[in-house]
C-alpha cells in the first residue's frame, strides 16, 4: 500500500507478515465495493501509545459479515460469524481479524445486551466505553490514514485518564466498571475524577450484570500481565463487594499473585481463580461460585482450597504423608495455597508441585507378580506403599524397591 500515510506505515510496521497480508486483502476486497473501513478500538489506541498492537479490529460502513466471508475465502481463513451483532471473526496461518458493522446502540434495560442498528462510523465511536477506545483510522478511501477522535480520546490519552463518553455509561453497561479498572491497571493510567464519581455513584449498577458476563470481564483481567493491580483498584472502589459481600483482594493477596508466578508460571491461568476466592468464608463460596460463573473445575479449586486451609498436612508431616493429602486435590487449590498460605503449610505445597508429585517408583505394576505379588487388589495397595516409601527416602534403587515387594509379598502370605 504505497502512499499510505504514517499511521498507517506504523500499523503495517507492528504486523507480522500474516496479518499484514490479511489486512491487505482486506482493504483490496473493500475497495472493489466501494466499502469503507476503519480500524477502530484498542489497536488505534495501543498505536498511539507505541504498543504493539493486537487482534486488529476493523469497524465496516456496510455489511460486516458480508465482507468477513468474502475476506475468509479469498484468503482461505476460517470465520465465524455473530448475525446478532453484524460481527464476524476471520482467522488462520497467524492471521486475525475481528470486523463489526459499524452501529449505534440501546439498551432496553440496565445490564441488558444492548439493541444494534447498522450506522456510521461516528455513530459507533459515541457507543463506545471510554475515549481512549473510542478512536479510528481511516483504513482506505479518500480520507486514508486520518485519525478519527470525536470524544477526544488522544488528549485524554496524553494525560493519562480513562473518562467514559457519557453520565449513563456505566448505568447502560456496568461491565465498564471492571473494564475501567483493568484499563487503568494495564496503561499506567488513572481514572478521571467525574468518571470516579459516575463509577461509585453507579457501582449498584453491577448488580443487574449475569454471572457469565461478570465472569468473561474477571477472566479478561486475569490475563493481564499483573491481574492483582486491576484486582486491588476493583477493591478499593468497593466493585468486588458489590458483586459479592465476602469478595475482598488486599495487598497480601496481591503479593500472592506474585509469588504464584514466580513459582508456577505455567499454573496461573487455573490458580488465580482459588486465588480470587481466598478470602472467601466456608458458608459463602456456593453462593461466591454461582455468581462468578466459575466452571465446574475452577469450583472444585475454590471448594477444595477451603479444605486444604482447615485440613493441611500437619507441620512436620513426611513427604507421603504430605503427597497424600495433596494428591487428592486439584493442582490449581494446591498451586494457590503454595502462593498465600504461610510457613510450614506454603513450603508443603510447593514441595508437593514441585518435587514429591512427580516421584513414582522404577518398578511398575506388571513387575509385581515375579517378585510374588499377586494379581488384583495387592498389586495398588503394593505400588503406593512403594511410591511412600520413595517419597520418605527408604528405597532408592531399584534394587531397594525389589527388596521391599518381596518383603511386603512375604509379610501377606
Amino acid at each position: 500500500m504505497p502512499g499510505s500515510p504514517k499511521l498507517i506505515d506504523k500499523l503495517l510496521a507492528s504486523l507480522p507478515k500474516e496479518q499484514v497480508n490479511a489486512l491487505s486483502r482486506l482493504i483490496e476486497l473493500a475497495n472493489q465495493r466501494g466499502t469503507a473501513i476503519y480500524l477502530v478500538g484498542g489497536p488505534v489506541r495501543d498505536l498511539l501509545l507505541d504498543l504493539l498492537p493486537g487482534d486488529l479490529d476493523v469497524a465496516v460502513e456496510g455489511d460486516a459479515i458480508d465482507l468477513a466471508t468474502h475476506l475468509a475465502a479469498a484468503a482461505d481463513l476460517r470465520i465465524v460469524r455473530h448475525a446478532r451483532f453484524g460481527t464476524a471473526t476471520v482467522s488462520g496461518d497467524g492471521a486475525h481479524i475481528d470486523l463489526a458493522t459499524a452501529r449505534s446502540e440501546t439498551y432496553e434495560a440496565a445490564g441488558a445486551l444492548p439493541t444494534v442498528h447498522p450506522s456510521s462510523i461516528d455513530d459507533d465511536l459515541h457507543r463506545r466505553d471510554f475515549t481512549v477506545n473510542a478512536m479510528a483510522f481511516a483504513l482506505n478511501g479518500n480520507a486514508v490514514g486520518r485519525l478519527l477522535d470525536p470524544a477526544g480520546g488522544r488528549a485524554n490519552l496524553d494525560a493519562g485518564l480513562i473518562r467514559v463518553l457519557h453520565d449513563a455509561s456505566f448505568q447502560d453497561d456496568a461491565t465498564r466498571i471492571l473494564r475501567a479498572a483493568r484499563y487503568e491497571a494495564r496503561l499506567g493510567f488513572r481514572i478521571e475524577e467525574a468518571t470516579h464519581d459516575l463509577l461509585v455513584r453507579d457501582l449498584p449498577f453491577l448488580e443487574t450484570i449475569s454471572p457469565a458476563r461478570v465472569h468473561r470481564e474477571l477472566a479478561r483481567t486475569l490475563l493481564e500481565r499483573e491481574p492483582e493491580r486491576a484486582l486491588l483498584r476493583l477493591a478499593d472502589l468497593g466493585a468486588l463487594r458489590t458483586l459479592h459481600p465476602s469478595l475482598h483482594f488486599d495487598s497480601e493477596l496481591g503479593a500472592a499473585f506474585g509469588r504464584l508466578r514466580e513459582i508456577g508460571p505455567r499454573a496461573v491461568l487455573t490458580a488465580y481463580w482459588p486465588l480470587v476466592t481466598w478470602q472467601v468464608a466456608q458458608p459463602a463460596i456456593e453462593r461466591v461460585i454461582t455468581r462468578l460463573a466459575l466452571t465446574r473445575r475452577q469450583a472444585d479449586a475454590a471448594r477444595a482450597l477451603r479444605e486444604l486451609r482447615g485440613n493441611a498436612p500437619r507441620p512436620g508431616a513426611s513427604p507421603s504423608e504430605t503427597a497424600s493429602i495433596f494428591a487428592a486435590q486439584p493442582a490449581a487449590a494446591v498451586w494457590a495455597l503454595a502462593a498465600a498460605a504461610s510457613g510450614a503449610v506454603r513450603e508443603q505445597a510447593h514441595a508437593y508441585m514441585v518435587t514429591y508429585r512427580s516421584v513414582h517408583p522404577l518398578l511398575r505394576g506388571d513387575d509385581l507378580p515375579a517378585l510374588g505379588v499377586p494379581p488384583g487388589k495387592a498389586v495398588g495397595e503394593v505400588l503406593a506403599r512403594l511410591r511412600a516409601a520413595k517419597l520418605d527416602g527408604e528405597v532408592r534403587t531399584r534394587a531397594d524397591e525389589e527388596r521391599l515387594v518381596r518383603g511386603l509379598a512375604r509379610n501377606d502370605e
